[in-house]
């Protein structure tokens, strides 16, 4: 199995904060917010190559990072840089992972996690689960309040937790369970994300990829318990970022 964590976003809601640096490297209580993720990536043993996508303005800010940090980690890790150099040319989460497929000719399995994700659920489970059942599983998180959802991908489930719909930031939201933006991929579904890159869809948020896969596939929902945070206002990074 494979990783790709997507940190190519200019994050211009961050604003003056990510003017110079990437929202994936803002520090969360002395270290940078991606190094929570990497923690949780590194327990999975099922996974034995992680990638983390960038863009070019921020590329070498990865790089030095990651010279920084490897010592910690185990796994093979590259920075892919997009070659993209602002937010009116970014290719959008789905193109980065595409990027990122086709760079590193990725044809096993694959967990996608977007890089602004702060959370503490132990990612194995989720793992398990996509393993158990050999489908798409998309990590979701209850905010238990529908108008906190309307700013995230609002899913929607059966009992079996089967996605049915995936809403994203609507009005009326259905339920109040949203995206995580933590993803698993069959290798089936990666000829799916290659099929859906040559449509007219967006090609932003992997939400819109979902969206168009339920349509033609079971794709299934694994809760998150925990805490969990989308670092993507100021607001919401001032919480946290003492605290955590």
């Amino acid at each position: 199995m494979k990783a790709v964590i997507l940190c190519a976003g200019y994050a211009t809601r961050l604003y003056p904060l990510t003017l110079s640096t990437p929202k994936s490297l803002l520090p969360v209580a002395g270290k940078p917010l991606l190094n929570y993720i990497m923690e949780k990536i590194e327990k999975i043993n099922e996974i034995d190559e992680i990638s983390i996508v960038t863009n070019d303005k921020f590329y070498m800010q990865f790089v030095w990072w990651l010279n920084q940090n490897k010592k910690d980690f185990r796994k093979s890790i590259e920075i892919i840089n997009d070659n993209t150099t602002s937010n009116e040319t970014r290719l959008g989460g789905i193109g980065d992972l595409w990027f990122a497929i086709e760079k590193k000719s990725i044809t096993d399995k694959l967990l996608v996690v977007l890089g602004d994700n702060l959370f503490d659920s132990d990612l194995s489970e989720i793992v398990d689960f996509f393993e158990e059942k050999n489908k798409c599983i998309v990590g979701v998180y209850d905010l238990k309040n529908k108008e906190n959802a309307k700013k995230f991908g609002v899913i929607n489930v059966d009992d079996n937790n089967k996605i049915i719909s995936f809403e994203e930031k609507p009005e009326n939201p259905k339920s109040t369970l949203i995206s995580t933006g933590i993803y698993l991929f069959t290798k089936k579904d990666l000829k799916k994300i290659q099929e859906y890159m040559k449509t007219e869809n967006p090609k932003d948020g992997p939400g819109y990829l979902i969206r168009h896969l339920i349509s033609h596939e079971e794709i299934f929902a694994f809760k998150l318990e925990g805490k969990w945070y989308d670092i993507g206002s100021k607001e919401t990074y001032e919480e946290i970022k003492d605290n955590w």
